[in-house]
């Protein structure tokens, strides 16, 4: 048990980390992690891809909150935005969390890897595709000025923001990840947010979302409530760092980074859903 707490420890302050740099929420570091050191490993007693989910989202609770308030400090929230994409997600996170309760570890592995994989490739190719101005210009525009000076035009229309919203709170309580890692490429294409702005929206988002996701999960039975405990303090530990550096990185850093992190896992959960 010792030795769990320790590594749980690790993932969650490495989750805070990267989620709240990126603005993914965490789980998308936590789920693959946990179930590779649980499962593959044995390193980690009774995970399943719904205990799994169910740790991540209380994970996601205190990640969101704690680079929520960093990025408020650095006035890089659209509260505006952050409340209709939580609206939009509330009953697509419901209905996810329930489905989860059907899909075992292959599938789940299979499903995640690929959601990551076209979430990579659509960043890949992110400087070759044309603006979609389309969104913006049929919805309501906003500005931002960066410490460059420049200013970036962005918007959406609320329909099209809502339907988005609920698939991607539909994976959130699928797959346990915060709904960050999709609503933020989402919102650099299609939107054209600054991905620092994307990134404290996400957070302020996944951090609404996790409450109502955290809700379903419990009372479905699914969060190992003692694997908590470790997760819990360091992974909001985490996310205070990972808010401070990304205010120092540039844009396009954090879109690298984005592209990297998707690559990667979704690779190696797919070959898990497929050959483990």
């Amino acid at each position: 048990m010792a030795m769990a707490y320790i590594l749980l420890a690790v993932i969650g302050l490495a989750s805070g980390i990267i989620g709240a740099l990126v603005g993914l929420g965490g789980g998308i570091i936590l789920v693959p992690a946990t179930l590779f050191m649980g499962v593959n490993l044995g390193l980690i007693d009774g995970i399943t891809p719904q205990s799994v989910v169910g740790l991540s989202v209380i994970m996601m609770i205190f990640i969101g909150l704690a680079s929520t308030l960093s990025y408020m400090k650095a006035k890089m929230v659209d509260y505006r935005s952050g409340y209709i994409f939580f609206a939009g997600s509330v009953p697509g996170t419901v209905l996810g969390a329930f489905v989860n309760k059907g899909l075992d570890l292959s599938s789940f592995n299979l499903y995640f890897g690929i959601l990551l994989i076209l979430l990579s490739t659509l960043l890949l190719v992110r400087k070759y595709l044309k603006p979609v101005h389309w969104f913006v210009d049929r919805g309501k525009q906003r500005t931002f000025t960066d410490k460059m000076g420049e200013t970036h035009v962005f918007g959406y229309p609320l329909w099209f923001a809502l339907l988005l919203t609920f698939g991607i709170g539909f994976a959130s309580g699928l797959f346990g990840m915060g709904g960050g890692s999709i609503i933020v490429p989402a919102m650099i294409l299609l939107f054209l947010f600054p991905p620092h702005i994307a990134v404290g929206t996400s957070m302020f988002m996944v951090f609404l979302s996790a409450i109502v996701n955290s809700i379903t999960h419990i009372s479905l039975g699914n969060v190992p409530w003692l694997y908590a405990i470790p997760v819990v303090p360091a992974a909001y530990i985490g996310a205070k760092l990972g808010a401070k550096l990304n205010q120092k990185m540039k844009s396009e850093t954090l879109v690298v980074a984005l592209r990297i992190i998707f690559l990667i896992l979704g690779v190696r959960s797919i070959i898990e859903g497929v050959f483990g």
